[in-house]
């Protein structure tokens, strides 16, 4: 589920699902939409059973039979070209990632009876972690360095750029978050605002990335990583797929990992990342944690009323930051 360009937008509106109607901001789908969609366009896969799944930022889930799924945009324009974006360049990279990943088998193209691109991935099963919290410390920290170790390998010329400034330098969104930690501020939901706000200007004085380009998922929130048995068993919605700087990624122990296991997920991701890096990753997983608190406690760009469920993990995010700066 891609995360939303910025804490401070007003929001959105949930489907009612009895109906198929559009919007110039929300397509609404029903099951027989789906299977009109399937019938021409791929109708070898026209008999699967089809039920819904989920309902994430910009796109609908449904699945199909029971290792696929098909994903259609509901909300925000921008997720047709995120669609695409997945089918050209995720099934190339998924083979080498030690996490199940949903992998585009096919492309549906905008038609007179959604005009809109959609596509049919694999079905990665498990519990988004804003709902089920990785408990098993070590083999959860294990298994997020293996994933992004294998992820976080030299993207080739022509790769995507970073969606909102994701994977480029912290300066570049310093606007968005004093915007985000002003209004968290004000209404009262940061208990120490110094103190977050310290976490962010040593990140953005840390020096800037001088490597190459690396592959990164960059909206590694708890909603977008699934969890099975107290630990991580996929990794979903790489619509915001992009090359760029690795702190983006390396946010997510903070966000994602319980009490004390972020340096073992350190002491196991390779290359070791360095001390600039490991700032700029603070200054990531700060702002990634503040969006959480203000989309799940404040209602922001929620669908409707906000997201309750991010709310937990980023003000557990938050005091793990606060409480290991200096």
């Amino acid at each position: 589920m891609t995360g939303p360009p910025a804490p401070t937008a007003p929001p959105g509106r949930r489907p009612r699902l009895r109906l198929v109607r559009m919007t110039h901001t929300e397509t609404e789908v029903t099951a027989e939409l789906v299977r009109d969609l399937l019938r021409d366009q791929h109708p070898d896969l026209a008999d699967r059973p089809v039920r819904f799944g989920a309902r994430g930022w910009d796109n609908q889930l449904w699945r199909l039979g029971e290792d696929l799924a098909v994903r259609l945009p509901w909300a925000t324009p921008s997720a047709d070209a995120l669609l695409r974006k997945e089918h050209a360049w995720l099934p190339a990279l998924a083979p080498a990632l030690p996490l199940p990943v949903p992998v585009p088998q096919r492309i549906g193209e905008p038609s007179e009876r959604f005009p809109r691109p959609w596509i049919v991935t694999t079905w990665v099963p498990g519990e988004p972690a804003d709902r089920a919290p990785a408990t098993n410390a070590a083999d959860a920290a294990e298994g997020l360095a293996a994933f992004l170790t294998a992820l976080h390998r030299p993207a080739p010329d022509g790769a995507p750029v970073g969606n909102y400034g994701r994977g480029g330098p912290l300066a570049a969104v310093a606007d968005g978050f004093a915007e985000g930690l002003a209004s968290a501020t004000e209404q009262g939901l940061i208990p120490d605002p110094d103190a977050v706000r310290a976490v962010w200007e040593d990140a953005v004085a840390a020096p800037v990335w001088a490597g190459p380009a690396l592959w990164l998922h960059s909206d590694l929130h708890p909603a977008n990583v699934l969890t099975a048995d107290g630990t991580f068993c996929g990794v979903i919605d790489f619509g915001d797929l992009c090359a760029g700087d690795p702190a983006c990624d390396l946010a997510a122990p903070w966000i994602l990992l319980p009490d004390g296991a972020a340096d073992r997920f350190h002491a196991a991701y390779r290359p070791t990342a360095d001390d600039a890096t490991l700032r700029r990753a603070r200054g990531w997983a700060v702002q990634r944690a503040l969006g959480g608190i203000l989309i799940g406690e404040a209602g922001v760009r929620g669908r409707p009323g906000g997201k309750p469920t991010w709310g937990p993990p980023a003000r557990a995010a938050l005091r793990r930051l606060v409480a290991t700066a200096g």
